[in-house]
């Protein structure tokens, strides 16, 4: 089933781990696919393995912190394939330390990655979809944004951020046709984490992690793409503000 044929899909931080799942899923399901990465050869390699499976896709390079380069992205975007239907927030960077330790570059670092790159997308690819008059944003926000870990701030404050974005211009556009939504992920196993694992000095840190989890395994990229999908087409019209949790169950547990 293509449920986005004829649509146009950017995916921020789409080189790698969930980003490259739901690009990759996006253009299975019909979508013409924007690859916007900072890494631009990272993004263009993953363009072009699209491209040789028969797929419509560019890479544009893109840092989401910075709103000129998100604006040049959405130019770019308009030019070569024309007014995206489709927007997923999902760069993002984990910055974890002490609340009385951390400098102010990495408050800074942190919130203009997860919660200012978000916006300056949202509010780049807006107007095309209010013009329209059809449209769906999905935030990649984590199980962060709603249950805290020590040692982990900042990070959960910009989720909780990106939950309040998410919430907010959803009940501002619902009736003009664009619809907002969030999914949280669980610990999913992204290179970024294989990479955490690999370098962490206890050989058993991702069995401990695994144990951690309900169903006893980390979650799929490809499980995060499945409902970004559904969040992406026109089944989903009535959901407006969610926050769909994809953890394996992590998060309803009480202390064990």
């Amino acid at each position: 089933m293509q449920r986005l044929t004829g649509k146009i899909a950017i995916v921020t931080g789409a080189g790698q781990g969930i980003g490259e799942a739901i690009a990759r899923r996006f253009s299975t399901e019909g979508a013409r696919v924007v690859i916007a990465e900072l890494d631009s050869s990272r993004g263009e390699a993953i363009a072009e393995s699209l491209r040789s499976a028969g797929a419509e896709a560019i890479a544009i390079p893109t840092n989401v912190a910075n709103a000129n380069s998100v604006d040049e992205m959405m130019a770019e975007t308009v030019s070569q394939f024309g007014p995206p239907d489709i927007l997923v927030n999902n760069a993002g960077i984990a910055v974890f330390g002490d609340p009385l330790s951390i400098t102010d570059a990495d408050w800074q670092r942190c919130m203009s990655v997860d919660l200012d790159g978000a916006w300056f997308c949202c509010r780049a690819a807006l107007p095309h979809m209010l013009a329209k008059g059809h449209g769906a944003i999905i935030n990649i926000a984590s199980n962060h944004s709603f249950q805290i870990i020590r040692n982990t701030f900042p990070y959960p404050i910009a989720k909780h951020g990106l939950l309040g974005l998410t919430r907010s211009l959803a009940l501002e556009y619902a009736d003009r046709g664009v619809i907002v939504n969030a999914i949280s992920p669980g610990y999913i196993d992204t290179p970024l984490n294989r990479k955490f694992f690999d370098e962490d000095p206890d050989p058993q840190a991702r069995a401990k992690v695994e144990a951690k989890q309900p169903v006893g395994r980390l979650g799929k990229p490809e499980e995060i793409a499945a409902v970004a999908a559904m969040l992406a087409s026109d089944e989903a019209r009535f959901i407006v503000g969610a926050n769909i949790v994809v953890d394996g169950g992590v998060t309803i547990r009480m202390y064990e």
